[in-house]
């Protein structure tokens, strides 16, 4: 049985680069100055072969497991909750902790799904989504169902958001929806 390294020595903060949402190869010779950046308390297991993903021309990659300890954090800097980007005094917030919405200051009364449209539209604001996107990103990927589901839903989301903020959400004609945040005046 082979044995791993736990790596309990401390990280120091200046030498841990910022979190990347991509895979990178490293050689097998660069693991220890890979294990080096990991929190600490963490250990590093080699993954099963049938769980590391294959590239067509490439070399077999090789994968690590990395666990740590539910009582540690890891160092690297945490994502933001999405009504923290909003600020206090946003005209249009949403808590997806406590599964709240506000216009205005106002509690809107929204359904789970039109909930979730909301949230995902105030996490992106200024971006442009496909009725597909919002369908397979909301409604999930085993969803049956076109464009007009979205469609209605958004119509009905600018009912319950009120004259003020119901063109918080713009339509991209033939494209989707897009989220534009309101200005107070």
């Amino acid at each position: 049985m082979a044995t791993t390294p736990s790596l309990s020595s401390p990280v120091p903060a200046a030498s841990v680069p910022p979190a990347r949402a991509r895979l990178r190869a490293v050689d097998r010779e660069d693991v220890a100055a890979v294990a080096r950046l990991l929190p600490p308390g963490a250990t590093l297991l080699p993954a099963p072969p049938d769980a590391v993903p294959v590239l067509p021309g490439g070399p077999r990659m090789v994968g690590y497991l990395v666990l740590v300890p539910a009582d540690r954090q890891p160092p690297f800097p945490q994502a933001a909750p999405a009504d923290a980007t909003d600020g206090p005094a946003a005209p249009i917030r949403v808590d997806p902790a406590r599964r709240t919405a506000e216009a205005g200051g106002r509690h809107l009364d929204l359904t789970y799904l039109e909930f979730e449209l909301l949230a995902h539209l105030v996490a992106h604001p200024d971006r442009v989504h496909t009725r597909d996107l919002l369908v397979s990103t909301v409604w999930g990927y085993g969803h049956v169902g076109d464009g007009r589901t979205v469609d209605v839903h958004v119509a009905r989301l600018r009912r319950k958001l009120g004259p003020e903020f119901r063109d918080a959400i713009r339509t991209v004609r033939r494209v989707g929806y897009m989220y534009v945040p309101p200005t107070r005046s």
